[in-house]
């Protein structure tokens, strides 16, 4: 028996061939022997034979709400009509695999819409960061427009500071470098790009991020350490995904640490080498800590303890997490303050 599948998509491409046009009746259609097609058939489709290469035929159509999602075309190169026990038994098959087609559709689509949450939301922190990165940007600007000044004046000397020149010029190449590294970072977060592996340095990601919101960790008066490990190993990893991962936890902390009044304001986040090899982060706030009844639901979609929050953010950096291999969890501390930890596997 020689058998061929067509998928939806493969239903569009062959439109108009013989499988096609019989799918389109919604029935299995069984033809015991194609050389002498004849009646409605005949004037259905006015086919040879001999183009189809069988002499039996069975197609059977993939319906879903009466509408055609794909159709499985058997077929005998010499007449052996197929029984009704083995068209009964294609007809279960096609069932199945009308339900298999529907799955994997809504998974594809399912996929699609955890992207373009992860999208908004990244947009969504990186909004309520502007002002805190417009700072960060303007800051290289200002200075390399003083050493620029600074350069002019020593090139007007008679005779001319050629060695002053020549380092006011090169902080005003390294300013401008720092702006540019700022205006990258945000491009690469706010950028819609499918997901790519790649071999990352973690610590590396780690500080890119810190740079990002160190103007807004200022504003709210919060000390930022790190603690990196130095034998960390490279994991590989979608680095604007794991990026999107601390932008989420590190404005988080910040953000919980705003309201505090009394002690200080303190972020901690460091990386330690884990076995089996992987990497475990963690990133330890001050603030006012955890509520035992949020934690359960910390990582629901749409659970807030914020008042003006989607509930998306620690949802999407889970997911994120778990489809790298890794874990993301939250513990209380004490006296005060929340501790987000997650691991991921090393490449």
């Amino acid at each position: 028996m020689v058998s061929q599948v067509w998928s939806s998509f493969q239903v569009l491409v062959e439109k108009g061939s013989l499988p096609d046009r019989l799918a389109a009746r919604r029935l299995p259609t069984h033809i015991p022997d194609m050389t002498v097609i004849e009646g409605d058939l005949l004037d259905d489709f006015g086919i040879p034979a001999v183009t189809t290469g069988f002499r039996t035929s069975l197609v059977v159509p993939l319906l879903k709400d009466d509408e055609i999602v794909g159709i499985i075309s058997l077929g005998r190169k010499q007449v052996q009509p197929f029984t009704e026990k083995q068209i009964s038994l294609f007809r279960d098959f096609a069932a199945q695999a009308t339900i298999a087609l529907e799955i994997t559709r809504r998974e594809r689509q399912y996929r699609e819409m955890r992207s373009e949450l992860a999208h908004a939301n990244r947009v969504a922190t990186m909004g309520q960061l502007t002002a805190s990165l417009a700072h960060e940007i303007k800051q290289p600007i200002a200075t390399a427009r003083n050493n620029a000044a600074a350069a002019l004046r020593f090139l007007e000397k008679s005779p001319p500071d050629v060695a002053e020149v020549s380092e006011a010029l090169t902080c005003v190449v390294n300013d401008a470098d720092r702006a540019g590294d700022v205006v990258d970072r945000i491009g690469s977060l706010i950028k819609k790009t499918p997901p790519r592996k790649e071999v990352v340095d973690l610590n590396a990601v780690v500080l890119e991020v810190t740079a990002l919101t160190r103007g807004e960790a200022v504003k709210a008066g919060v000390t930022v350490s790190t603690q990196l490990a130095d034998d960390s190993p490279r994991i590989r990893c979608d680095r604007v995904q794991l990026q999107q991962v601390m932008l989420n936890l590190i404005v988080n902390a910040i953000q919980s640490m705003s309201g505090v009044e009394d002690g200080d304001r303190e972020l901690h986040i460091s990386t330690v080498s884990i076995d089996p090899k992987g990497v475990r982060v963690a990133v330890r706030d001050t603030g006012p800590g955890l509520r035992s009844q949020s934690l359960p639901r910390l990582f629901e979609p749409f659970y807030t303890t914020k008042p003006d929050g989607m509930g998306m953010g620690l949802s999407i950096c889970r997911s994120i997490i778990e489809a790298h291999g890794g874990r993301l969890w939250a513990t209380t501390c004490e006296p005060r303050g929340a501790l987000f930890q997650f691991t991921i596997r090393a490449d």
